[in-house]
């Protein structure tokens, strides 16, 4: 098996529910109530329920992960990503309102990973569509990751 050498994820609706919107939809502040996050119209900010186990796949085979969000409020999805205990895992992460096009070329600089060698997931067919035409492998999700999609 030919593992990626890198693994991009995006936040909304691949890695995170934002309480059914995106992240820049919601009204901070973020507060932590019984190890759950909510901002401040009481919606609930989870990771998808097999999230930490991905990840920890990834680290136990050594790849590196990255995020691109093109998100309006990038301040918040940085915040919601620490509070959800996950932002040492990510070597990359680029987090700002552009394509995701822009993203990719910031990746592949910081990198050094060419686009062939990295794998994309998205829930976003015009993503998956725009990234895959660089040659990174991308795959379309429905409903947050899973494990079984993810294998």
């Amino acid at each position: 098996m030919v593992l990626p050498k890198l693994i991009v994820f995006d936040l909304d609706f691949t890695l995170w529910d934002c309480g059914g919107t995106w992240c820049d939809c919601l009204s901070p502040p973020f507060t932590l109530r019984k190890s759950r996050i909510f901002d401040r119209g009481g919606r609930h900010i989870r990771l998808y329920d097999e999230v930490h186990s991905i990840l920890n796949q990834c680290d136990t085979h050594g790849v590196p992960m990255a995020l691109a969000s093109r998100t309006e409020q990038p301040p918040w999805a940085r915040e919601l990503i620490d509070l959800l205990g996950v932002a040492r895992r990510f070597a990359h992460a680029e987090i700002y309102p552009s394509s995701k096009l822009r993203h990719f070329s910031a990746l592949q600089l910081a990198s050094g990973i060419e686009f062939a060698d990295m794998l994309f997931f998205d829930d976003e067919m015009r993503n998956i569509r725009e990234v895959g035409d660089l040659g990174v492998t991308s795959v379309l999700v429905e409903d947050g990751i899973t494990r079984q999609m993810f294998d």
